[in-house]
């Protein structure tokens, strides 16, 4: 026998596989018939992220699916595998402005078309790999109907639903405190912010009685926001404090009057039975102040530094005011002690900085008629039937603890949201259909500068499609 008539003795997938997939494709083995006599089947592949490369749980995953699908196929139903890949909004652009950064270029050196366009180049070239990579495995999916999520279509689907959501008042736009990333300067989702335990402190000040009666002391993680103090608070059964409700201490370093009110909020035998009320910073803080009227006083920029409300702290950088204030508080004679502490901080999952809460005007999804449903759901014989059983109560818990959800980003890579601003005058219009001309006035329209959360569009692949 002859060198090249010799079979090997190991199994080469390389020499067996090539072009083998190319051909299935060419010959359109996995497209639909389109014949009415058979049962239908149709999967639609959870689109996986053109922030880089497949991982092996792309492969594990695609595997499962197509054992199904190619079982199905040969069962004799029409079967229909569609492709398809998510723009993933923060996930993708912070992935592009980290390579530009690294030429030292910012999306707003560019601008937000040539940005996009750059996310754009971006995109086809994941885009590609990802197709390749779909071949190595060997899917069988209809590339015919291939979709991105920011394809027209999907586009259209999106504009249509928020629409929709809002005529029937489950979308608003209010101000509230949300998760902000000051690297990327945008709102984030609570699944997109990471806890981890670091090392910290808690700070325990006094804050002088206005009418020279003594001090009271309250302890807090985050000093730098006491600039934005605008109460502090007791709860209404705490004998110890009876006697301050009502009455107001002087801020120190800021030299500003503010009240002491009396809230349940309080915890009466969690540290001093005393807190520093910052509504513009702090999620519960906003809504004791709420209650009582409080001012919102935000002391940050976007990009975590201190603003004019700051007083002397302008410009600095918040974790180098942290210090400043501390330091300024101890020549004061104002820091008590400070007590070592190791507790849990949120974290940006793209970026990786410590995420602020911060009180900002976004868009929102009324989320408590659509949670009712879905609880109602659950007593129908229409239930999502959960395997295993015990995660209907984690979903349960879920829809009854949920709370309205922050869909606005401000990104520039995304579905940009529908809702058009007057330049003359107060009016608001969210539709489908570009508005230039204000139905109101007459005046100019601008369209809103965010882009929306990514899952907004992401959860409509199953319809949108």
């Amino acid at each position: 026998m002859t060198d090249e008539l010799k079979m090997s003795t190991k199994y080469q997938p390389n020499e067996v596989e090539a072009g083998r997939y190319e051909k299935w494709v060419e010959k359109g083995l996995f497209k639909p018939s389109g014949d009415k006599t058979k049962e239908a089947y149709s999967v639609v592949i959870p689109p996986p992220n053109v922030t880089g490369k497949l991982h092996l749980g792309h492969a594990w995953d695609t595997t499962l699916q197509d054992i199904i699908v190619r079982q199905k196929r040969m069962q004799g139903f029409d079967t229909l595998w569609l492709p398809g890949m998510d723009h993933a909004g923060i996930a993708t652009q912070a992935k592009v402005e980290a390579k530009l950064a690294e030429d030292g270029i910012s999306r707003y050196d560019l601008g937000r078309e040539k940005f996009i366009d750059t996310v754009w180049d971006w995109k086809e070239e994941y885009a590609s790999v990802i197709r390749e990579q779909w071949a190595k495995v060997g899917i069988s999916v209809d590339y015919s109907r291939e979709r991105f999520t920011l394809d027209e279509g999907l586009s259209e689907a999106v504009r249509k639903v928020f629409v929709t959501m809002y005529d029937k008042k489950l979308i608003y736009r209010g101000e509230y405190i949300i998760n902000w990333d000051p690297k990327a300067k945008t709102a984030l989702s609570d699944i997109e912010v990471i806890h981890q335990d670091v090392e910290g402190a808690f700070y325990h000040m006094s804050y002088p009685l206005t009418d020279g009666s003594g001090v009271v002391e309250i302890a807090t993680t985050r000093p730098e926001t006491m600039l934005g103090d605008t109460a502090i608070a007791v709860h209404p059964d705490d004998e110890r404090y009876q006697q301050l409700i009502g009455k107001t201490v002087l801020l120190p370093l800021m030299n500003r009057e503010i009240p002491i009110v009396a809230d349940d909020y309080v915890e009466m035998d969690f540290g001093t039975g005393v807190v520093k009320i910052t509504p513009a910073h702090d999620p519960n803080d906003f809504e004791v102040g709420k209650r009582h009227n409080l001012p919102q006083i935000n002391v940050m920029n976007d990009d975590g530094s201190m603003n004019e409300l700051a007083g002397k702290y302008e410009t600095m950088d918040r974790f180098e005011a942290r210090k400043a204030v501390v330091k300024d508080l101890e020549a004061e004679g104002r820091m008590i002690k400070i007590e070592k502490v190791v507790h849990s901080v949120g974290h940006s999952e793209r970026t990786g900085v410590v995420v602020e809460p911060r009180l900002s005007t976004q868009w929102f999804v009324n989320m408590a008629p659509l949670a009712k449903e879905a609880i109602e759901s659950q007593g129908t014989e229409e239930k999502v039937n959960f395997v295993p059983e015990r995660f209907e109560n984690t979903y349960m818990r879920w829809m009854e603890n949920v709370h309205d959800w922050c869909i606005s980003r401000q990104l520039w890579w995304g579905h940009r949201i529908p809702a058009y601003y007057c330049q003359d005058c107060d009016e608001t219009v969210v539709s489908g259909e570009d508005v230039t001309v204000c139905p109101k006035c007459g005046g100019k329209m601008k369209q809103d500068e965010d882009a929306l959360d990514t899952w907004f569009s992401s959860a409509l692949w199953p319809f949108s499609t």
